[in-house]
C-alpha cells in the first residue's frame, strides 16, 4: 500500500473519489507556487499606500504576505515529507519530486525574470511563472506510469563515492561562503564597512586563478548536488533527509540564478558592480521596488538553507563516525536555528538596520 493509502482508505469509502482526492492534495506545492508571486505583489500594495500612509493595517497585511512568500518553500518541504512515508507509485513519486523543485520556488521566480529580461521576450513572469506550474503539474497528474523506482540497497552503493566528493568539494567552498556571509554580516554597520571588506575578499576570490576554480566548484556542486537529490528522492526519509535534498534542491537553484545574475546580467551584459547597492537594490531598496522585493525570500532562504544543508552534512559525518544520533540531532537543530538568525540579521542589513 502506497503512502497516499496507508490509512485513508475506510469502509464505505468511495475509492476513486478517494484517489482523485488524494492527487488534489498532492498538488498543494504547485499550488502554492503558483501563488508565490502574487503574495509579492500583495506585499507591494500593502506597503505602497496613495497616500504614504503606513496604517498597523498595512503593516500586518504586508508582513503576512512577505510571511506566507517565505512559507512556500517550507510547504513544499512539508508536502515532500507527507509523500515519502513509503515507496512510491510513479505517480507519486513525480509528485514528491514536484514538491522538492518547489522547494526552489524563490530563486526559479528571480531566473524567471531575469531570463527573460536578458532574452528581450517582452511577456509577463508571471505569466510564463503560472504556466510552467500548470504545466508540471498536468505532467504529474497526467504522466505515464515508468519502472518502479529501485530499492534503497541498489541506490545507495552507486552513489556513495559521488556523497563523498560532494562534501569534499563543500568543505573548499566553505570558505568562501564563510567569507561571504561574514562580509554580508558586516552590512549592519554600514555600506561602507561592507565595502571595504568585500574590497579585500575580491583579491582572493575575484583573481584570475581563484574565480575560475571557485565557479567551477559551484557548478560541480549542482551537478552532483541534483544526481543526488534525484536518486533519494525515490526512497523512504526520515524528516532530516528530507530537509537535506530541500535544502539541497533550493541551493542548486540559488547558485544557477546567481551566478546568471552576477556574472551574465550584470557583469557582462550590464556592466553593473555587483556591490552593496546592487544587493540592496539602491536607491529605491528591497522592501519598496515590486521587483525587488522577490530577492527578500530569495536571500533569506538561501542563507538559512545553505547553513542548513552544511548542519545536514555534518549530521550524516558525525554518525557516520559513531557519534551518538541524539547529539548529532542536537548540532544539526543548532546549526539551523543559527541559520536562521543569520539569515534575518543579514537581511535586516540589505532593507536598512543599521547597527
Amino acid at each position: 500500500m502506497s503512502a497516499f493509502d496507508q490509512g485513508r482508505v475506510r469502509p464505505g469509502d468511495d475509492g476513486l473519489a478517494n484517489a482523485a482526492a488524494e492527487k488534489l492534495r498532492s498538488m498543494t506545492p504547485v499550488a502554492g507556487a503558483m501563488a508565490y508571486p502574487f503574495l509579492l505583489d500583495a506585499f507591494h500594495l500593502a506597503v505602497s499606500p496613495i497616500d504614504g500612509r503606513m496604517s498597523f493595517g498595512r503593516l500586518a497585511l504586508a508582513a503576512l504576505c512577505l510571511l506566507a512568500a517565505t512559507v512556500v518553500p517550507l510547504l513544499g518541504l512539508a508536502c515532500a515529507y507527507w509523500m515519502t512515508m513509503a515507496a512510491p507509485s510513479s505517480f507519486e513519486l513525480r509528485a514528491r519530486r514536484l514538491a522538492y523543485i518547489s522547494v526552489g520556488a524563490p530563486p526559479l521566480f528571480v531566473l524567471t525574470g531575469v531570463g527573460l529580461g536578458l532574452l528581450h521576450i517582452p511577456v509577463s513572469d508571471e505569466l510564463v511563472w503560472v504556466a510552467a506550474w500548470l504545466a508540471a503539474g498536468l505532467y504529474v497528474l497526467l504522466g505515464g506510469e515508468p519502472e518502479r523506482p529501485a530499492t534503497s540497497a541498489a541506490i545507495a552503493p552507486s552513489i556513495a563515492k559521488w556523497r563523498v566528493t560532494h562534501g569534499i568539494a563543500a568543505a573548499i567552498i566553505l570558505f568562501y561562503v564563510a567569507f561571504h556571509l561574514t562580509n554580508h554580516l558586516l552590512g549592519l554597520f554600514g555600506p561602507e564597512v561592507h565595502g571595504a571588506v568585500m574590497k579585500i575578499g575580491r583579491t582572493v576570490y575575484r583573481s584570475s586563478v581563484i574565480e575560475p576554480i571557485l565557479v567551477g566548484l559551484m557548478l560541480f556542486q549542482i551537478a552532483v548536488g541534483v544526481r543526488l537529490a534525484w536518486r533519494w528522492s525515490a526512497l523512504p526519509a526520515d524528516a532530516y533527509r528530507v530537509f537535506q535534498i530541500g535544502s539541497g534542491v533550493y541551493l542548486a537553484a540559488f547558485i544557477v540564478t546567481h551566478l546568471n545574475s552576477a556574472f551574465v546580467s550584470a557583469r557582462a551584459v550590464h556592466h553593473i558592480d555587483t556591490n552593496w547597492d546592487w544587493a540592496s537594490g539602491a536607491p529605491t531598496g528591497l522592501i519598496h521596488d515590486p521587483w525587488s522585493i522577490r530577492l527578500v525570500p530569495h536571500y533569506a532562504l538561501g542563507v538559512f538553507f545553505v547553513l542548513g544543508h552544511l548542519a545536514s552534512g555534518l549530521r550524516g559525518v558525525l554518525i557516520a563516525h559513531g557519534v551518538a544520533t541524539t547529539i548529532a540531532n542536537q548540532i544539526w537543530t543548532t546549526g539551523v536555528a543559527a541559520g536562521a538568525l543569520i539569515a534575518i540579521a543579514i537581511m535586516s542589513g540589505l532593507c536598512g538596520v543599521r547597527i
